[in-house]
């Protein structure tokens, strides 16, 4: 894992955003991992800011995301693909053609739509760079605890805990889902470059679990460990219960001196 902690929350999704940038420059035609959630609305942001100022095209970018309310439709507001053309499709010059979340509309067989999904990935020749974010219970995408590390794009039934963080973006009279379909472990560790973003007090402990813990099912982000090349981008706040701070930022200062020497991505 490279470690990297920031003065604050605007700092992290600067670096995010470059990342982005930087792979959308180094290959042809990227394909993207992408997340809903809060944390991620602030990448969103830089990217279609630098979208408006001519220095970036999503034209030749593929995007799938990690997941999507089960029985939703995409027409709902609730609905991530509505979320992700909100806060980033309809801003920027990308081929709504080639964005795919992991729908299952009512009537559609949750494994069979997995399968597809997954097949979908393959086809695109995988996932370049996965944006992720950290639940406070360690999930990433909606693989909760006691996920199967080994797992594939699957529906999933979400823990009270999850219910309860996302109770406040439903109104009193809106149903909340309690299942949806997600990527699996599996599929996130397949892809190239894994770029995780943690800020705010509330992740600290989910955070320090899932870099100092042990590799666990009880808190599926700490998969991560065993990723050749996972970017876990921190604010303060979040990485305030990790020790040996100095050591990050020492590592994190030799690195930048390779990516000056040679690029962001060393395989492409």
């Amino acid at each position: 894992m490279q470690i990297i902690i920031y003065t604050n929350a605007q700092q992290v999704a600067e670096s995010a955003a470059l990342w982005v940038k930087e792979l959308i420059k180094k290959k042809p035609a990227p394909v993207l991992g992408l997340a809903t959630g809060n944390t991620p609305i602030s990448l969103y942001k830089q990217l279609v800011e630098q979208h408006k100022s001519n220095s970036l095209s999503f034209k030749n970018v593929t995007t799938f995301n990690l997941d999507e309310y089960h029985h939703i439709d995409s027409t709902n507001p609730q609905s991530y693909r509505s979320f992700m053309n909100k806060n980033l499709f309809n801003h920027v010059d990308i081929d709504v053609n080639n964005t795919f979340l992991p729908s299952c509309a009512a009537g559609e067989n949750p494994r069979v739509q997995g399968l597809a999904y997954e097949e979908k990935i393959k086809q695109q020749g995988g996932i370049d760079l996965q944006i992720l974010g950290i639940g406070a219970n360690g999930h990433i995408g909606f693989n909760e605890p006691t996920s199967s590390l080994s797992s594939r794009t699957r529906i999933k039934t979400l823990t009270q805990q999850t219910i309860s963080d996302n109770s406040r973006l439903f109104k009193p009279d809106e149903k909340q889902p309690t299942m949806a379909m997600t990527m699996g472990i599996a599929t996130i560790m397949d892809a190239r470059y894994v770029l995780l973003m943690a800020t705010g007090a509330n992740k600290a402990n989910a955070v320090k679990e899932m870099i100092t813990g042990g590799v666990s099912a009880m808190c599926p982000a700490s998969a991560l460990q065993m990723h050749e090349n996972a970017i876990i981008l921190l604010d303060k706040a979040a990485a305030s219960e990790l020790s040996d701070q100095s050591y990050y930022q020492w590592a994190d200062n030799e690195n930048r001196k390779l990516i000056e020497d040679y690029g962001y991505f060393h395989n492409y």
